[in-house]
């Protein structure tokens, strides 16, 4: 890949929570408020805006999160996908499309266009090419899409909700495919593709103009990339382990980023005492409104 330009971007750390591995950031416009989770820390939290920070403990490891517009949230877990009622405390399974699975959790998750979920699985050993693709719909059916990934990451969707972009992070790979109004994936094929000293491609947002924002873990940075697959930016982020972004706030010009502080020796953390803290980045930028799952 070209080297990109170093943006100048000022980042900050707002809630210095030290995830483990904080993950899954979606911004719910109903109540003005981002949240996030800490897989390998069992929690959910919430930051209002304004209002301040506030936290869940659960009951298992959850990869990813998406507010219902029935209320609540819908969820991938390490035992299947979930529906999660916090006010009241409920966290209730309702399907486990890998039994046949037993070393594998859902992992990354985002709601299409239409109020459809994408989530993946992967091996939570990250061994083995044993993770998939699943299309969850407003009934809460579960239907595969496709199969042998190592960590699942993203997804993605452009403005037009005609292409969705995921990514396999243990091959440095972010794949786009063509995505009907159906639902139907089609036409895989690889849109990126990272090397040694790049940094493994993780979470990632689509902002107004189409342009990709991804997290790379053990690449201390964020890069923008346009739809033709350019490095547009790279920003540079005060932590190895960057996560995940998504835009928030009422304007949708505020990129938060979460963080891990997982595999990180105590010397390191020495250098980076914010890791997995949530940050906040001045992209110059906006995004594009989160969609409710429809069911």
């Amino acid at each position: 890949m070209a080297p990109p330009e170093a943006g100048n971007h000022r980042v900050q750390c707002v809630a210095d929570v030290q995830a483990v591995l904080g993950e899954g950031p979606v911004w719910v416009e109903s109540e003005q408020a981002l949240y996030w989770v800490d897989i390998k820390g069992r929690k959910i939290f919430r930051l209002r805006t304004p209002g301040g920070l506030d936290e869940w403990p659960t009951p298992f490891r959850i990869g990813c999160i998406a507010p219902k517009r029935s209320g609540g949230l819908i969820a991938g877990t390490d035992r299947g996908l979930a529906t999660i009622d916090l006010g009241s405390g409920r966290f209730e399974l309702f399907a486990n499309p890998e039994k046949d699975r037993p070393g594998n959790r859902f992992n990354d998750g985002k709601v299409d266009r239409q109020g459809r979920l994408w989530a993946g699985t992967m091996d939570d050993e990250e061994r083995q090419a044993s993770g998939a693709l699943y299309r969850i719909g407003p009934d809460l059916d579960c239907t595969l899409i496709d199969d042998g990934y190592r960590v699942t990451n993203g997804p993605a969707f452009d403005p037009s909700g005609s292409l969705m972009y995921v990514t396999d992070s243990a091959l440095q790979t972010i794949h786009v495919f063509d995505l009907s109004g159906d639902g139907e994936a089609s036409g895989k094929r690889v849109f990126a593709q990272f090397g040694e000293g790049d940094g493994y491609p993780d979470g990632m947002t689509v902002d107004a103009e189409g342009n990709l924002w991804v997290a790379f873990w053990d690449g201390w940075c964020l890069r923008k990339i346009s739809p033709a697959g350019k490095i547009l930016e790279k920003v540079e982020m005060p932590v190895q382990r960057p996560t995940s972004c998504t835009f928030a706030g009422p304007h949708l010009d505020r990129l938060y980023v979460t963080s891990a502080r997982r595999g990180i020796d105590a010397e390191a953390l020495d250098m980076q005492p914010c890791a997995g803290g949530l940050f906040l980045v001045e992209a110059g930028a906006r995004g594009l409104a989160d969609v409710p799952f429809a069911g």
